[in-house]
Formats: structure tokens, C-alpha cells, sequence
């Protein structure tokens, strides 16, 4: 009696441990009383469906399951092909661009007159060239090499190109329009530009012809025979006898009045005769600009959708 006493009063932590117990429905134990670890869940159906995989579970077992290894569609891997050779045709044109570019820079350096480089309509081409091939380079690596960040990186850069083509156009159209009129004499191609607009538009200068006071070759201080005088350009008649140019047909122009000037040359600025040949050709321009959107925008949407292919096997995996 006195030892069934001692018995039942065995100190907290000194009896006999108890087994671990088997519950119904719960994972098997280890032989330290820890569960095995869980058994990964198959992924979703859908998700499954979108990667063309097995969810490797039996109706008639819902409780094993074994994994598949994610395969892409052969849809998939079409849009991925493409992605590339999309990216590498606008890459090559890049690199065009970028070549005659700095062909042009190259062949006129030093530039004449001390012609400032932000003023050289071949910078555009370097620019234009060096983005595209920046950006289709960053596509073409993002598709060949399943990259996430370098095709958010060529996502983003499509979607800001789209916005600067349509701010580039509408506010620096008319700044553009001005410095190459105050230019124009010091560089080859942007004189060429400049005659050509005046010559189809029958203007002069931005807004008048007096806008060739601010040029320093044809100002009324310049030391040149140019001095007081306008391009040949802005003549009514810039041909002497029909057939000969008459280069010097602008020269004194400044000088003289606005009756006398309008006679000899196009009095009106070129601001307002661009403007409405641009209304004139809106139909063309707006054609132009969405094929161009289109372009940016399938690229986008093919590197959307390897973007979500890469994102839905990392995640599975």
C-alpha cells in the first residue's frame, strides 16, 4: 500500500512517457513524434491548363500525387520566337540609324563655322538609333534568355518612346522650326532642310521674313555680301531667265520696305504655311503614326506574353 502510494506520487516529469498517437487522417510520424513534412498541393487547373501540364493527381486517389515537370505550349514558344526576331529586325535597323548618323557627324567634323552639335539634324539620327537599338537589344536578350527584368525593362521603354513621339511632336515642332532658321548658313544639311520647306511652301523664316535678322550670316551687320539679305529660298522668282538659279535674287532684302520686299520675296512665314499643309495631310500623318504605334505595340504585347509564361513557371516552380 505504501509503495502504490509512492507511486501515485511521483514527482511532475518522472513517469513513464507516453507514445505518441496515431490520429485518424493526420500525416504519418517520425520516430520523434515529428510529421513528415506536407505533400506539395498540385497547382490550379487553370494555371495547368496555361502551361499545357498534368496536374499529376487520380480521381480514384486524391490523396498522391506526382509532379510534372511545367511544359510550354507550342503556342508559347511561337510568340518567344518571334519576340526575338522581331527584336532583332528592329535592332538592325537601329544600328543603320545609328551608323548614317554618325557617318554624317563624322564626315562634317569639325563641324563649320563652329556649328553647335545640338543644332545638326544628324544627331536625330544618332539618338533615334541609339535608343531603338538599346531597346531591341534589351528584347531580343529578354526573349532568348527568359529574362523578367530585361523584358519589363523593354516594356517600359516602348511605353515612354510611344509618349515622347507624341509630345516630340507637338511641342518641339515649333522651337525646332525656330533654331533652324538661325542656324541655317553654318551647317550643309540643315541649310538644305531649310531651303527645301521654303522653296515647297513658297514661305520665309518662322513667322515673317524678318526672322533672318537673328542669323548671323545674313544680319545687317555681317561683314558677307549676304549681309541684309534672305536665302534664295524665299524668292518669288529664284530662277533668272527661267532656267538659271539666281542665287543673289534675296540679297538687300531687310533692307528694303514691306511693300518692296513682298514684291521680290515671300513675305509670309513658314509657321502658319506648315501648319496648314500638316491639316492638309492629317489623313497620311495619322496613318503613318498608328502603323507606327501598331509596331510598338505588337512587340509589346508579344514581350507581355513571355513575361507571363517566365512569371506562371516561377511560380509553379
Amino acid at each position: 500500500m505504501a509503495l502504490s502510494r509512492v507511486r501515485l506520487f511521483q514527482p511532475r516529469g518522472e513517469g513513464t512517457r507516453l507514445l505518441p498517437q496515431v490520429i485518424p487522417g493526420a500525416p504519418p510520424l517520425l520516430s520523434h513524434g515529428t510529421p513528415y513534412p506536407c505533400t506539395p498541393r498540385p497547382p490550379h487547373p487553370w494555371v495547368a491548363a496555361s502551361l499545357g501540364v498534368s496536374t499529376g493527381m487520380d480521381l480514384g486517389d486524391p490523396g498522391v500525387w506526382y509532379p510534372d515537370p511545367p511544359k510550354l505550349s507550342p503556342f508559347s514558344h511561337c510568340v518567344r520566337y518571334l519576340a526575338f526576331l522581331w527584336n532583332l529586325l528592329f535592332l538592325l535597323l537601329g544600328l543603320l540609324t545609328l551608323a548614317v548618323g554618325v557617318w554624317g557627324l563624322l564626315a562634317k567634323s569639325p563641324l563649320p563655322g563652329g556649328v553647335p552639335l545640338s543644332s545638326d539634324p544628324m544627331l536625330l539620327f544618332v539618338l533615334a538609333g541609339l535608343g531603338a537599338s538599346a531597346v531591341s537589344l534589351a528584347g531580343c536578350l529578354g526573349a532568348f534568355r527568359a529574362s523578367p527584368c530585361l523584358l519589363r525593362f523593354f516594356l517600359g521603354a516602348v511605353l515612354a518612346f510611344g509618349g515622347l513621339e507624341v509630345l516630340g511632336g507637338l511641342l518641339l515642332l515649333a522651337p525646332a522650326a525656330a533654331g533652324a532658321a538661325a542656324a541655317a548658313g553654318r551647317d550643309p544639311d540643315l541649310q538644305f532642310l531649310v531651303d527645301e520647306v521654303q522653296r515647297s511652301l513658297q514661305c520665309c523664316g518662322l513667322e515673317s521674313y524678318r526672322d533672318w535678322e537673328s542669323n548671323p550670316y545674313f544680319n545687317c551687320s555681317a561683314p558677307g555680301v549676304q549681309a541684309c539679305g534672305v536665302p534664295a529660298s524665299c524668292c518669288q522668282d529664284p530662277l533668272q531667265n527661267g532656267s538659271v538659279p539666281n542665287i543673289q535674287c534675296g540679297f538687300g532684302v531687310l533692307g528694303l520696305g514691306p511693300g518692296a520686299a513682298g514684291a521680290v520675296v515671300h513675305a509670309g512665314g513658314c509657321g502658319a504655311a506648315l501648319g496648314a499643309w500638316l491639316r492638309g495631310q492629317a489623313g497620311t500623318i495619322a496613318t503613318g503614326a498608328a502603323v507606327l504605334l501598331l509596331l510598338e505595340a505588337v512587340g509589346a504585347l508579344m514581350a507581355l506574353r513571355v513575361l507571363g509564361d517566365i512569371t506562371a513557371v516561377r511560380v509553379w516552380e
